[in-house]
């Protein structure tokens, strides 16, 4: 039995039943946000892998796990993990603001791109597979698990893509003082649709264009939004409170039983913690409730810290400057105020930046505002992504533009070929 010692001495039992939604609200917002100063990041960047003669094939299980368990220690501490789809992840450690946990990453891919080369594997940072079909290589139960929920609840197709055919670049960063958290938590969400029509870079899904400059956030917006829309109330006062009623509303999705056990029937997780239902023929616990957070996916997610999840997977060239521009619009006290004036009248405009990006007039001067200042800021390490990224806002292009024209010249496979091969 899991078992934690508190300051006096008092053994707490995880798996203890909990009293009551009361109870299981509390304990999210005791710990959902923690309060200290800003300025450590911590990155998570995902890519697809493909294979560099035939990228229609999907590199299967085996294949890739032995292309990690080969790999060289990685000098900026990067983890390295496989998605359900097989798509690589990297999760650096937390370092002490944006130039060093950038400077860490960067190096990191710089050697997992080259041993997968050496494997005959080319990594492609993109917000959605372009070519291949939805398709789960990744055998863990919890994968198996969410694939059967998602069907069903009549959402198979969308939960499929999200989980195999989606890439993103996620930027953590600390809750900060107690007393900014409700600003602080405000401005992540309001920065969501400018920051997505900036970072926009997946047009084309499954072999087809699609419309959309972010197609990763179109999949997303298919799935139930009690689990993967803003957490925010209407005023946003309280987001620990705005957590926690969200999280107890959400329907649960896995259950322990030991494996996890999909739950095909909509109950929200009050209802079990206040016995209306029985899962798995009992009453839920302390690890039942820290489970059921991690399968909620909504664009900003307090874990202590606030895990910011709405970005495409963009390349090598953009990716750093878009993580300074995020970390300093929001870590950054002048920025900050720059950011939430810029983003005012498009802070709830998920869809039109996903669809639209930077060819939205409002969108584009939010967007030029904010790169702006953050590039008056940025370190001599990033004036070039920095100076790359203000150029392409200033035109009005996200890097969906200029994946969309490669594979107008050159066909989808050959696109994505090169840039598996890491040709710019």
């Amino acid at each position: 039995m899991a078992c934690t010692m508190t300051s006096d001495g008092v053994v707490e039992q995880r798996f203890d039943p909990l009293s009551s939604a009361e109870a299981a609200a509390q304990h999210i917002v005791d710990g959902c946000l923690i309060d200290g100063p800003v300025g450590q990041v911590g990155l998570e960047v995902e890519a697809h892998c493909f294979d560099l003669t035939d990228p229609s094939r999907r590199p299967g299980w085996d294949e890739l796990t032995a292309t990690i368990t080969a790999l060289p220690p990685l000098p900026g501490g990067s983890v390295v993990t496989v998605e359900p789809g097989g798509a690589v992840e990297l999760s650096g450690p937390p370092l002490a603001e944006p130039a060093s946990a950038i400077s860490a990453m960067a190096a990191d891919h710089t050697v997992l791109r080259a041993a997968f080369a050496r494997a005959g594997l080319g990594l492609v940072l993109v917000g959605a597979d372009p070519l291949r079909p939805a398709a789960r290589v990744n055998p863990g139960p919890r994968y198996q698990a969410m694939e059967a929920f998602f069907r069903a609840s009549d959402s198979g197709d969308a939960g499929a893509a999200m989980m195999t055919s989606t890439a993103s670049v996620q930027v953590n960063l600390e809750a900060g003082p107690r007393a900014g958290w409700a600003d602080r938590v405000r401005l992540a969400h309001a920065l969501g649709p400018t920051m997505i029509a900036i970072a926009a870079n997946s047009p084309v899904l499954g072999g087809d264009f699609t419309g959309w400059q972010s197609t990763r956030q179109l999949v997303w917006s298919r799935l139930d939004s009690a689990r993967c829309g803003p957490i925010l109330g209407a005023s946003g006062d309280d987001p620990a409170s705005d957590w926690a009623r969200y999280a107890l509303r959400a329907p649960v999705m896995l259950v322990h039983s030991p494996d996890p056990t999909p739950v095909t029937q909509w109950v929200p997780f009050a209802d079990w913690a206040d016995g209306r239902v029985l899962l798995d023929d009992r009453p839920p616990t302390l690890a039942d409730l820290d489970y059921h957070l991690t399968t909620l996916f909504p664009p900003v997610r307090p874990r202590g810290f606030l895990e910011v999840r709405y970005l495409d997977s963009v390349p090598d060239a953009t990716w750093p400057a878009v993580v300074y521009t995020l970390a300093t619009l929001l870590d950054d006290p002048a920025a900050a105020d720059v950011a939430a004036e810029a983003t005012e009248e498009v802070a709830t405009a998920w869809d039109r930046a996903a669809q639209l990006g930077l060819r939205d007039r409002r969108l584009h001067a939010a967007a030029t505002r904010c790169v702006q200042a953050a590039a008056d800021r940025a370190p001599r390490a990033l004036e070039e992504s920095m100076g790359h990224l203000v150029r392409s806002v200033e035109q009005g292009r996200s890097p969906a533009d200029d994946f969309a024209d490669r594979v107008v010249a050159h066909g989808i496979a050959d696109a994505v070929t090169e840039l598996a091969q890491g040709e710019l």
